[in-house]
């Protein structure tokens, strides 16, 4: 499929920092972005609160879909396709968190990439991705509510296919994939080739050297993570994805 987001650059989620507001200020230099990721069920609450207890970066507000839905009500106004990264055990508030997405003509994003312990031991992130059955129940529960859905997935977990796990989430109704390829950049091109996902490359995207090398594999788009806040990386990335498709002959 193909996401109409314009640059094809998308903002990337990360933990407790990428709000509403840090969305607005990169409006500018990307087509889409993903907010989050926040906990959505009990386990992945408690282990967000490990998390913060040893001082890192979570939402935890009271009602974590309420919050979906206000944040995503704050950005409804600005120039880009918005989404939000979410983790949980359960399906009934990925249900409730897919519904708001459809409401809002946001991408719901299943979060199958954290990989810190505590929200692997809870069941979550990458747990999910050496468990396909119960990732594709994820990615069916939410596709069930219209909403669109994207997976974030990485590359160099021990004992997962990445392209036929991809397989199966497209089959399961997956309409994004948004891939961290770690230091295996090529296996992007064996994700696009196993699936008619919307696939986005992820992992040091910073200029264009590293823009060229994931477009040039295949992907759909990129997308920032780390340096998301940074104008400079931004623009350098949002001018090399526009000469790149420009010169595809694509918008």
């Amino acid at each position: 499929m193909t996401l109409d987001v314009q640059p094809r650059v998308v903002l990337a989620s990360l933990s407790g920092e990428s709000d509403a507001e840090w969305a607005r200020a990169g409006a500018d230099y990307a087509g889409a972005a993903i907010l989050g990721g926040i906990a959505l069920d009990e386990p992945t609450r408690a282990a967000a609160r490990e998390l913060v207890a040893r001082d890192r970066e979570e939402f935890l507000p009271d009602d974590p879909v309420a919050f979906i839905d206000r944040q995503l009500a704050t950005v409804a106004d600005a120039d880009l396709q918005p989404g939000f990264n979410v983790r949980t055990t359960a399906l009934d508030p990925l249900r409730e968190a897919a519904q708001v997405c459809r409401e809002r003509g946001a991408i719901l994003e299943v979060n199958a990439h954290c990989r810190q312990d505590e929200m692997c031991a809870a069941g979550a992130g990458e747990s999910l991705l050496r468990d396909a059955d119960r990732l594709c129940e994820q990615v069916r529960t939410a596709a069930d509510t219209g909403a669109t859905v994207s997976v974030k997935v990485r590359t160099e977990v021990d004992g997962v296919d990445l392209p036929e796990t991809a397989r199966r989430l497209d089959a399961a109704g997956a309409d994004v994939l948004h891939v961290d390829a770690m230091d295996s950049e090529a296996v992007v091109a064996d994700v696009v080739a196993a699936t008619d996902c919307f696939v986005v490359a992820n992992n040091e995207v910073r200029d264009r050297e590293s823009v060229r090398e994931y477009l040039e594999h295949g992907a759909d788009a990129v997308s920032v993570g780390r340096p998301s806040d940074d104008p400079a990386v931004l623009r350098r990335v949002r001018n090399a994805t526009t000469e790149w498709f420009a010169a595809e002959g694509e918008a």
